[in-house]
């Protein structure tokens, strides 16, 4: 089905579709921010439903789907796509020679849904707006920071389990496993330092801590300005009191953290994972927090969800979220809002902020 949500344009109107399952539309689509694109454009929408679960990648192939797609966008300037959507490829691109941008509602930065690499050649912005949830998920990096540095996950296991703790405060001071825990002055590491780690060292300004980044894709002059250490991830890991892994899942990140770098881990340190799983070793990381000296705070895992049986879910050192930092009610329509401020850009004529990366640029 095809609906139209604005027809107020004349001939030569700028026409922007969106392409999603109907479900995406309800969570994301904001009344204000429709509004505002309609002032500029007609907006027409076609809903695309399918079973998949994933976070990013497109359903199966499916010719008819492609073809219908292909159809929808023949007329378009604008065109916005998201979960159900089949990938927009050189076809669907060809048949669509007003086309000026094609924007995904989320794409972990690299194009799954789209042939970035075609539509550049075809002059077509491809943009994604991942970074409607960098705010919560900054937000979520700080509560397991501040978890973990008192191990907080095993009070709330001991106290759950009907342990009375600490009635003579003495105690609690004897007991080194809780005495870390200021985050004030100590030394953060951040691995990757893309739209939320920039957040997060906003967040961690009044605890006047100092940062080091690892990030061979930042532009060397963010270390300026924001007052930090652009550093090796080897020397991160040594010097860092608490590391927060933030780089996304790539063929380059895939397992960028093992063994060594776990074991540079200083006692007392905690390690928090906010991105993605397969970017640690798992055998590594569980090995390591075996040893019980340090505090893991993980959101992702690998596999994902994390197994019923999984050893994780019983040590004492480890605190464990399902997945949960980047889910806000507040952040599900952001993606749209700001996938708007793209579409007026570009018809502005001014530039884009967050262009879609090919993955055969990934290495």
């Amino acid at each position: 089905m095809t609906e139209t949500l604005s027809a107020d344009g004349g001939p030569g109107a700028l026409r922007v579709g969106i392409a999603c399952n109907r479900r995406t539309r309800d969570l994301t689509v904001t009344p204000s921010s429709l509004e505002k694109l309609r002032g500029v454009a007609d907006v027409v929408w076609a809903d695309f439903e399918d079973d998949s679960k994933g976070y990013t990648d497109p359903p199966p192939y499916d010719a008819a789907a492609e073809k219908r797609l292909a159809s929808f966008a023949a007329d378009l300037d604008g065109l916005v796509i998201s979960k159900g959507c089949p990938k927009v490829t050189p076809s669907v691109l060809d048949a669509a020679p007003r086309l000026k941008l094609v924007g995904d509602l989320q794409g972990d930065r690299f194009g799954r849904r789209v042939d970035v690499a075609a539509a550049r050649s075809r002059g077509v912005r491809a943009v994604d707006t991942t970074h409607g949830s960098s705010d919560p998920v900054a937000e979520w990096a700080l509560g397991l920071i501040l978890n973990g540095l008192r191990n907080a996950g095993s009070l709330f296991r001991r106290m759950i389990a009907g342990e009375v703790l600490f009635t003579d405060r003495m105690e609690l001071r004897a007991d080194p496993a809780y005495l870390r825990g200021e985050l004030t002055g100590k030394t953060v590491g951040l691995v990757a330092f893309g739209h939320i780690g920039r957040r997060l060292v906003e967040l961690l300004a009044p605890f006047r801590v100092n940062v080091l980044v690892h990030d061979p894709y930042a532009p060397r002059v963010l270390a300026d300005v924001y007052d930090l250490t652009m550093t090796s991830l080897s020397r991160l890991f040594e010097l860092s009191d608490v590391v927060v892994v933030l780089a996304p899942l790539t063929s380059q990140t895939r397992g960028m953290i093992g063994a060594a770098e776990l074991g540079a881990l200083k006692p007392g340190a905690v390690f928090v994972n906010v991105s993605r799983g397969p970017v640690v070793s798992s055998d590594a990381l569980l090995e390591r927090l075996r040893r019980g000296d340090v505090v893991g705070c993980l959101d992702v895992f690998d596999p994902e969800p994390i197994p019923a049986d999984s050893e994780l879910r019983t040590l004492p050192n480890v605190f464990l979220t399902p997945h949960i930092a980047g889910v806000t009610a507040e952040c599900g329509p952001r993606f749209f809002d700001l996938m708007v401020d793209e579409l007026l850009r570009c018809f502005a004529g001014h530039e884009t902020r967050h262009d879609l990366v090919p993955r055969e640029d990934l290495g």
